[in-house]
């Protein structure tokens, strides 16, 4: 991961001109999001509560026209990037690292049973009273605790440990008759588990056909009934997503980033990337 294109705490300070206070945590209170359209990765878990208007979210492969009032829960492996959809907007965001949270937590393992970090399908939880006000004075409550002198992390770390469970607490409310893409299409989510572990390095169809024990006509036909898409352009778009992060890094060559992806050279990397994006790798990286 130390060659994709990771958003620190002090970039983000520097994105939503607010001080960087050198901590493990960042809170923001964006009120004109700066909409990163470009995909990027963060060190640092995010939890945002939309207060107003609306933005476009794409994590992954997935996208949510999102309106307020929203929590957005995403962890550093997503990839993600944001496209505006009205000028009205009011945000705030708690960033945090998993260090800081667990730094006195004797479950190191803590954020992984909270799945809606990683997971596509619960990124995005749209809130409804009285939801809404739980999250709000949460949010409220940081933003008040930001001026204290004393305790100060202490107390940021216990609000965001609720925020934690006022999300799962959500979800498990809520789950009851509710499908998600992992309960409704069981062959869909298998592969897109499978996908997620294997991209970097397996771009053929028939090798997701085998672990999961189906011919690849039958997986493609499937995962295209199912989403819209078939499995070869889940693949593509994958690669395609990781590659773009990849390259806004200008320290490595596109020829280590065709070899990071397991391309057998260069060439065939470039002809990849310009049917997936209509652009070569070089003239994708001069937007930058």
């Amino acid at each position: 991961m130390d060659d994709i294109k990771i958003f620190s705490l002090s970039k983000h300070s520097r994105l939503f001109s607010v001080p960087d206070n050198n901590r493990e945590y960042l809170f923001v209170q964006a009120a004109d999001h700066p909409y990163l359209e470009e995909p990027y990765r963060a060190e640092s878990y995010a939890i945002a509560y939309l207060k107003e208007g609306g933005i476009h979210l794409q994590a992954g492969l997935n996208h949510y026209d999102i309106e307020a009032p929203a929590i957005i829960a995403l962890g550093p492996s997503v990839i993600r990037s944001f496209r505006k959809r009205n000028n009205l907007m009011k945000m705030d965001i708690m960033f945090f690292k998993d260090s800081f949270l667990l730094e006195r937590y004797a479950d190191l393992f803590f954020l992984v049973r909270y799945n809606f970090f990683e997971n596509n399908d619960l990124h995005v939880l749209r809130l409804e009273a009285p939801y809404n006000t739980r999250f709000k004075k949460i949010f409220e409550l940081i933003e008040l605790t930001l001026s204290a002198y004393y305790h100060q992390a202490e107390i940021i770390r216990n609000y965001i440990f609720a925020l934690v469970y006022e999300i799962d607490a959500y979800y498990r409310q809520h789950s009851t008759g509710a499908q998600t893409l992992l309960n409704g299409y069981p062959l869909f989510a298998k592969f897109r588990q499978l996908l997620a572990h294997n991209y970097m390095n397996e771009r053929k169809l028939d090798f997701y056909a085998r672990q999961l024990h189906v011919t690849p006509k039958h997986l493609s036909a499937a995962i295209k009934k199912q989403t819209g898409k078939s499995a070869g352009e889940w693949i593509d778009e994958t690669i395609t997503l990781e590659a773009k992060v990849l390259l806004q890094n200008k320290t490595l060559t596109v020829s280590q980033v065709s070899n990071m992806l397991n391309f057998s050279d260069q060439s065939v990397f470039g002809k990849f990337f310009r049917a997936n994006t209509g652009m070569s790798p070089v003239e994708y990286r001069k937007k930058f």
